[in-house]
Formats: C-alpha cells, sequence, structure tokens
C-alpha cells in the first residue's frame, strides 16, 4: 500500500501554491485567492502566471493555457502523465493532501453547525476533535504555513503550539492555540477549527490599563509580528476566538481605561466596532491601520510581500 502511485485525481487535490513553493517559486503578489508569478514555464520579467487557490488552477497569459496540478507538471517536466506520477509519488505532500480530503468531507457537516449555532468560527467536525498530542512547532509544512502567512516563528512559538489530533478516526496536526477553557484554536493549510470547550484567550499583565482585542488569534500573532509591538510589558491582550464572545467579554475590557479594537474588517466586525465606540470613549477603533484588508493578517501578508520584492530588487521600504 505504501508504494501505492498517486492516482490523477490524488495529484489534482494538491495544494499548487505549496507545490510550486517545493520548486522553489515564491509568488510576486497576493491578493484574495490569486497568487501571481514570474512564469516557471519561461522567461519573463513582469508576472503574468496565475494560481486561484480557491480553484486550485493556473493560467499563464504569456502561453495562453492553463489547467490543474497535472497541466502544470507535465509542461513543466515536459514529460508523461504516468512519469509526474512518479516524480509526485517521490515527494511530501501526503499532509497537504489530506487536509484538503478533511474539508471536503466535513463540507455538509460544516453547513448543519454554521445553521445552528449562527457562528462562522465554529467549523467542521468541532465535536469530533480529540486532542492527541500537543509539543513545540517543527513540522516543516506548519513552519511553511506560518511563512506564507508571514508570522515570524519565533512569535508563532511563543504563543502557539503544534497539535495532533483526532478527527472522524483519522489523525491530523495544525498549529494550535490554546484558550482559557483549555481548548484549543486549531489551524493549517486546509483546515480551521476548535477542540472544546470554545472560550476567549486572555494574555493579562495584572498593572495594565490598557487591553488590546482581536478577533482571531493570526491577528494578534500579526500584530506581534511588528517589531514596534513586541515589548507591550503594561498591556492585556484578549483574543476572541470567536466575535460571539464580544458582549461576555465586556466587563473585563471595560475594567480598562483604555480599549483598543482590531476587529477583523468584514460586515460583522465592522458593525461591532461602530457598536462599541458608541459605549464609551474607552474604545478605540485601531482596524484602520489595514483599512482595505480583511484583517490585520491579510494587511500583514501583503505589507510583507512588497518589502520583500524591493529588498530583493535591491531598494528599501
Amino acid at each position: 500500500m505504501e508504494n501505492k502511485l498517486f492516482t490523477c485525481a490524488e495529484a489534482r487535490e494538491i495544494d499548487l501554491v505549496d507545490y510550486l513553493f517545493s520548486l522553489g517559486y515564491k509568488p510576486t503578489k497576493i491578493r484574495n485567492n490569486d497568487y501571481w508569478y514570474l512564469s516557471p514555464l519561461r522567461d519573463e520579467t513582469e508576472a503574468s502566471f496565475k494560481v486561484n487557490r480557491k480553484l486550485n488552477a493556473w493560467y499563464d497569459f504569456g502561453l495562453g493555457k492553463g489547467g490543474n496540478l497535472i497541466d502544470f507538471g507535465t509542461s513543466y517536466y515536459n514529460c508523461s502523465v504516468s512519469k509526474l506520477l512518479e516524480k509526485l509519488h517521490q515527494s511530501s505532500f501526503s499532509f497537504h493532501q489530506q487536509q484538503r480530503l478533511i474539508t471536503n468531507s466535513s463540507n455538509s457537516l460544516l453547513k448543519s453547525t454554521l445553521k445552528s449555532t449562527g457562528d462562522d468560527n465554529i467549523t467542521a467536525g468541532e465535536k469530533k476533535i480529540k486532542i492527541t498530542a500537543v509539543k513545540p512547532i517543527s513540522n516543516s509544512s506548519l513552519c511553511r504555513y506560518l511563512y506564507n502567512r508571514r508570522i515570524p516563528f519565533g512569535i508563532a512559538n511563543l504563543y502557539c503550539k503544534e497539535v495532533s489530533f483526532e478527527l472522524n478516526n483519522k489523525n491530523y496536526f495544525a498549529i494550535g492555540f490554546k484558550n482559557n477553557a483549555g481548548g484549543y484554536e486549531l489551524r493549517n493549510q486546509f483546515f480551521k477549527g476548535s477542540s472544546s470547550p470554545k472560550d476567549v484567550t486572555l494574555i493579562a499583565n495584572n498593572a495594565a490599563k490598557e487591553v488590546v482585542v482581536f478577533e482571531g488569534f493570526f491577528s494578534f500573532l500579526s500584530y506581534h509580528a511588528i517589531p514596534k509591538n513586541q515589548e507591550q510589558p503594561l498591556t492585556n491582550f484578549l483574543i476572541l476566538n470567536s466575535l460571539s464572545f464580544f458582549e461576555k467579554s465586556k466587563p473585563l475590557l471595560e475594567g480598562h481605561a483604555s480599549i483598543h479594537l482590531f476587529l477583523d474588517r468584514d460586515k460583522a466586525g465592522l458593525k461591532q466596532t461602530k457598536e462599541a465606540l458608541k459605549i464609551s470613549d474607552s474604545y478605540k477603533d485601531e482596524s484602520v491601520i489595514y483599512k482595505g484588508y480583511k484583517d490585520m493578517n491579510d494587511w500583514l501578508t501583503e505589507k510583507r510581500m512588497v518589502k520583500e520584492l524591493r529588498l530583493h530588487h535591491g531598494r528599501d521600504l
């Protein structure tokens, strides 16, 4: 069984962005689900090779053709499909494939869960997730995931763990962020979920008069990825892990002189921010920093990508 080659269907499930990364290609620009590259199939100076990560499909505007991973691989190596499957068999993409299968197999459960709870942060199979091991982050796939989201490894390892868990009788692993009740927010390239119990995460300094509030833990990590924010000895941090916890957190928040809100700039996050600002002048909307982006990590990813490109071309910011 272990020596069985990839099937075409399995090969098409491999994430194109991760596959290109393994070949040494990094995007020059990321906008939502679109990743732009200098074409791996020809020489060019302006990126015209696009991967839509949601569709897991590519298109080379210079060549006027595109397709799935098999179409790319056979063109890149100039080989047959069977030869490409042999090459893929020698690579380590089983993790990415199995995570995509989690998402697909859990889709109907996800829809029913959201319908019954109304909470878009409670995701597939929450009640069936069983934590089996917790350790410092070391897995190369998770390190690459952090890199793609522009989170320094040292920051991630300070606040997160590598968590192994069981879902539907299968074993997986993810970046884990612990909440106050002992549950974990779990993230990897293809999975967003949480183990029970669900709760907020408070990182507190008892003498602090200010509190900084985030909706999700990747926004919290992004905040600390900015050098000037890395030393905040007299600041408390509250990560909601679900916007639905904002209301119950108000007594805690309003015990501070200043409440800095870094909520998502989607419809729900903006509405909650607007409502909070009406309560008192203690609430401050800090999300204007990443206006035009969904959240702080979306903004940071774009900002760091631009910086890397400028440095690569010999120009500082």
